[in-house]
């Protein structure tokens, strides 16, 4: 096995030059390529780039490829994993950049290993095993880049389905749209208290004409939210309680005795507006 490391290192070594050229011609015939993603000298470029890596970190052996010696292969991988992912590849097109080393390495390592079966059995396994792994890391790296970019969307998702709006002066609305669990309560709580202190508002409507249903979960992050703005100095209305939501809040018992409630924004509108000593009085139509 360690000949078949060294021999990896000394073909890179020595045939570097016509495994990129091959390896390079490979990729661009291969039904992978996105020739409207990346040009032929950038994928040119980055390919030389990982051999002058892969030749370096082979000198240190092959086994851990977490070790320190393959750390500049990781590195490489890890931003062109990245980079490919932005620019729209797929984790198996990424990972064929690796795996695609694999034909002209085995055509220069059968050349170069006599006739020996059990030392070109050794190497072949020894590259294959090598290159396997690295195909993975960049299959790994890439949808961990993608699940990042997907935890960002939907936090800023999370906070554009949260808008605290200035109705009147000194009164707020929080529309609520869909479902509000534990992540989005701490959200919306955080955007309503942020626009109390911004404002000065005294009191605050919680409109929950668009969640669809409300179980007792729901409530008690209603209720927390409530708690908080009270404690910033401004009192709550919650609207948009439908008659299904009005009997399920009481079949499960839920105490809203506190919390002045309303069946429209614009019935709670008006209490917000009585409370803070404006009136509002139709007046001539204009011609």
């Amino acid at each position: 096995m360690d000949a078949a490391r060294t021999a990896i290192h000394d073909v890179l070594t020595k045939h570097e030059a016509s495994v990129l050229s091959e390896w390079v011609a490979l990729q661009l015939a291969a039904p992978t390529t996105r020739a409207d993603l990346m040009s032929e000298s950038d994928l040119r470029e980055e390919s030389r780039r990982f051999l002058a890596l892969l030749r370096q970190s082979a000198a240190a052996g092959v086994p851990d490829l977490q070790s320190a010696a393959w750390a500049p292969v990781r590195e490489f991988l890890t931003a062109l994993s990245t980079s490919r992912a932005r620019l729209g590849f797929s984790p198996s097109e990424t990972a064929a950049f690796v795996f695609s080393l694999k034909q002209p390495l085995f055509t220069v390592l059968r050349h170069g290993q006599g006739t020996d079966g059990k030392a070109l059995a050794d190497v072949f396994w020894t590259v294959s095993t090598l290159l396997d792994g690295l195909g993975l890391y960049t299959t790994e790296v890439h949808q961990k880049g993608r699940e990042d970019v997907i935890l960002r969307q939907q936090q800023d998702m999370l906070e554009l389905s949260t808008p605290v709006v200035t109705l009147w002066e000194g009164v707020l609305a929080l529309p609520l749209i869909g479902t509000l669990d534990s992540a989005r309560t701490q959200v919306v709580m955080e955007s309503l208290l942020e626009k109390i202190v911004e404002t000065g508002a005294s009191i605050a409507i919680i409109d929950i004409t668009g969640v669809p249903t409300v179980d007792t979960l729901v409530a008690q992050h209603l209720l927390k939210t409530v708690a908080a703005a009270r404690l910033m100095g401004a009192d709550c209305i919650i609207s948009g309680i439908r008659p299904q939501i009005a009997q399920t809040i009481v079949h499960l018992g839920v105490e809203l005795t506190d919390v002045v409630t309303k069946a429209t924004l614009a019935d709670a509108l008006t209490i917000a507006l009585a409370r803070t000593g404006f009136t509002i009085q139709r007046g001539t139509p204009r011609a």
